[in-house]
């Protein structure tokens, strides 16, 4: 009963370590995000060599004033669905059974540097201008950022996690995808958000597609190896009772 109670404290924690962070980001401003903006922007000038300086409550302006990096581009809900994703992995393996509590800051220090990279890459991405003659130029920009962001998560979760068969990759990979539909498209229509943006059902759908498509070849492949296996197997069975 004790380790059960202990458990279900390490899941609260989480959960409440998630809605604060949701809470935050929702009213903070640029100044305040300096923390996760600053080290992004650094990143971005070393691989863009471009040059940014920051402005008062806008953002880092770049140089030549024709790229800011503003508050939507810290990466606050990768961050936080990061966290969740990999905190919920460890609970959910342990079976009720208590976690060492350091996991909390060794996953939120985990999440933070995925963060940072992802951002880094999704800034760089929209630097070079991206055009797609089929797509807006907003499509074009909220492909690329779901691209990044879900697949920086399927990365970050893959590197972290072992797929034994195809039907447990299949179950496993249902994680980052519950998780990654929970915090970009469960929160907004909790809160409303398809009242507020005309384009949020158009949003909907590039969000509910996309990470499908990305899931898919870590799907296929995990069932052509698991095929490959079998297919050895029975091969080497063959030989013994030859």
């Amino acid at each position: 009963m004790r380790a059960k109670t202990i458990w279900g404290a390490q899941l609260t924690l989480v959960l409440l370590c998630a809605l604060a962070l949701k809470y935050f980001y929702s009213t903070a401003s640029v100044n305040e995000l300096r923390w996760i903006l600053a080290p992004t922007t650094v990143l971005v000038e070393w691989l863009s060599v471009k040059s940014f300086e920051f402005e008062s409550y806008m953002g880092y302006m770049s140089s030549d004033h024709t790229f800011l990096i503003a508050a939507p581009c810290a990466g606050v809900n990768f961050l936080l669905t990061a966290f969740v994703m990999l905190s919920l992995r460890l609970l959910w393996r342990a079976r009720f059974q208590p976690v060492n509590w350091s996991f909390l800051p060794a996953v939120a220090v985990i999440a933070y540097v995925a963060t940072l990279i992802a951002n880094t890459v999704r800034i760089c991405v929209a630097l070079e201008g991206l055009e797609v003659s089929w797509l807006t130029r907003n499509q074009v920009h909220r492909v690329e950022g779901i691209v990044v962001y879900f697949g920086f998560l399927l990365v970050l979760f893959v590197m972290t996690e072992r797929f034994e068969s195809a039907t447990s990759s299949l179950k496993r990979l249902a994680l980052p995808l519950l998780i990654y539909y929970a915090t970009t498209l469960g929160i907004p229509l909790v809160n409303g958000a398809y009242r507020q943006y005309p384009s949020f059902w158009e949003h909907f759908l590039f969000v509910l597609i996309l990470p499908l498509i990305l899931v898919l070849p870590l799907v296929l492949r995990t069932r052509i190896d698991t095929e490959k296996i079998r297919e050895i197997s029975a091969f080497i069975r063959g030989l013994y009772h030859a």
